[in-house]
């Protein structure tokens, strides 16, 4: 155990206690603490918490209701990913949290092909001594991610009370996240194709939900795939705000999430028939009608090197405080220019 110890806290059990020392801490510790399950366990397993200056270092071992239990907290250890001076565009910060707004092309955590210039490798640069340690080490708490070459509005936690109440309010789905996508096609509830695609459905309003599964492909591993059973729960409602070409070609769609799987967005478009303008992974390059666009719009379409969605707006209450914050972001200069271009070509309010 770490001699170097800088914080104690006190765990008094209560009434009626789990069998088990984990189970009762788990229940008992103060939630200003901020410590999960988890992180009870590794203490436990380090020798940091006491009953009566004896070390118990098991977590089956039994406990009684008024035991007094401390637990000695460790300095956050140093983070094993280096910190790099890389520019951010902070929306909002304070001693528990930052709202950023990450650009496209860059990846939000090291991973394989990444081991670098990566979102966490600029917040721990940009936050330093600040990061008052998530599990124990000082790292920001990442409780969302968007792909690399999405671009948009991110929270990350700096402190472990915020990364639990935060992953808290992402799991009970109660996190507002709404998308701007550029799609191929025009969703609409008369469509129907749509009307007899498996899982796509429509709201009031010409809302169109799209309900399914989502599992890793098959056969490719950096793919997700719509599933029936045996994937994970994922729900995506889009509706249409402008519509550009005559015919329509393409649409701008507002896209909110009522969970947060890989890809969901760009998986569930493509499965109802309106990929993501610019994604390879699920759209490919779609040919447009001719003379439906101008010709400079339609070459800009086919051009475009990355998929068209971008994170426009996040809302949550603060984990701490209890505020109700919410943010938006425009798009960046390439979809916005992609945009603009498009104004300028045969369209149609949605």
């Amino acid at each position: 155990m770490n001699g170097n110890l800088t914080e104690r806290v006190s765990v008094r059990i209560g009434p009626n206690p789990p069998a088990r020392l984990d189970k009762a801490l788990a229940r008992d510790v103060p939630e200003a603490a901020a410590l999960s399950r988890s992180r009870l366990a590794r203490l436990i397993a380090e020798g940091a918490v006491q009953r009566a200056g004896q070390v118990l270092d098991s977590p089956r071992a039994s406990v009684a209701e008024g035991d007094q239990i401390e637990i000695h907290l460790p300095p956050a250890a140093p983070p094993e990913t280096p910190a790099q001076p890389i520019a951010l565009d902070v929306c909002f910060e304070d001693d528990d949290l930052i709202v950023l707004h990450k650009p496209a092309g860059m990846v939000v955590h090291p991973a394989p092909g990444s081991p670098d210039s990566t979102l966490v490798n600029a917040l721990l640069h940009h936050c330093g001594d600040r990061l008052s340690g998530v599990g124990g080490e000082r790292r920001p708490g990442i409780v969302h991610r968007i792909d690399k070459d999405t671009s948009g509005l991110l929270v990350v936690a700096k402190s472990d009370r915020a990364h639990h109440g935060l992953a808290a309010q992402f799991e009970a789905h109660t996190v507002e996240r709404r998308y701007l996508a550029l799609v191929h096609g025009m969703p609409d509830a008369a469509d129907p194709r749509l009307r007899g695609t498996r899982g796509v459905s429509f709201e009031p309003g010409n809302i169109m939900k799209i309900t399914s599964q989502l599992s890793r492909h098959r056969t490719d591993r950096q793919r997700q795939a719509v599933v029936w059973s045996g994937g994970r729960h994922a729900v995506t409602r889009a509706r249409v705000l402008e519509r550009f070409g005559t015919p329509a070609q393409l649409a701008l769609v507002e896209c909110w999430l009522e969970t947060g799987r890989t890809h969901q967005i760009r998986v569930h478009m493509a499965h109802a028939g309106h990929g993501l303008v610019g994604d390879p992974v699920y759209c490919g390059r779609r040919r447009l009608a001719a003379r439906a666009l101008s010709v400079e719009a339609s070459e800009a379409v086919a051009a475009f090197p990355r998929q068209a969605l971008h994170a426009e707006s996040l809302g949550f209450r603060h984990p701490v405080t209890g505020q109700d914050l919410r943010f938006s972001a425009p798009p960046p200069p390439d979809l916005r220019a992609l945009l603009d271009l498009l104004h300028t070509a045969p369209h149609i309010q949605g």
